[in-house]
């Protein structure tokens, strides 16, 4: 019975999409198809032209900052669709010359070979939740600096810091951001502690 799956690589960026192609019949020979807009008109024309005589398609694509837009769409199509995990997919010794078409022709390639590793892809409410996760680390990370370069240029910086760090009601947030009589010296600066306790 004749194998009709046509395998297809996609070298996926946020604008284009490379695309190359592979029957499943032995000895077929891989074949750069073109590059299309990365856009879901696109991909569902392809994906129609691809499947006009009846073959069944598989797609695969590497896991990378364009996340799985194009993975979802394809499955939603009715498509197969793996995204692998670059780390694992083979490659000659001493080849370092990479292009988007290469890169689309070796996918096709090796995914007609059974020689790729697909990772788990999240439905949408795992990556956004990931993305949540990874903003929340880039937020207290940026907290943990901006408090490294205040704390030596005031006196008293930590206790600021220390107030904006707490959940509190405005009221209490005026009365804590209002430096203690110490940081300005043994006699205190007057003017600038009434002006701070006048304010609450």
């Amino acid at each position: 019975m004749t194998d009709l799956t046509l395998f297809v690589g996609l070298d996926v960026h946020k604008k284009t999409i490379s695309v190359a192609v592979v029957e499943a019949a032995a000895g077929a020979v891989v074949r750069f198809y073109g590059t299309i807009a990365n856009t879901p008109d696109s991909v569902r024309t392809l994906c129609r032209k691809l499947s006009k005589d009846g073959q069944q398609l598989h797609f695969c694509y590497e896991a990378g900052p364009c996340g799985y837009g194009v993975h979802r769409q394809l499955t939603r199509l009715g498509h197969r669709c793996d995204v692998v995990a670059p780390a694992l997919i083979p490659r000659k010794v001493g080849d370092r010359v990479k292009t988007d078409r290469r890169d689309a022709m070796m996918l096709a390639q090796t995914l007609r070979a059974g020689q790729l590793t697909a990772v788990w892809v999240p439905d949408e409410a795992h990556e956004a939740m990931r993305d949540l996760v990874r903003l929340r680390t880039q937020a207290m990370r940026d907290l943990r600096k901006a408090r490294q370069q205040l704390l030596p240029a005031a006196p008293w910086a930590q206790f600021t810091l220390r107030a904006l760090d707490q959940d509190a009601s405005p009221l209490a947030g005026r009365a804590r951001l209002c430096p203690p009589r110490a940081a300005f010296g043994a006699g205190g600066d007057v003017a600038t502690d009434r002006a701070c306790r006048g304010a609450v």
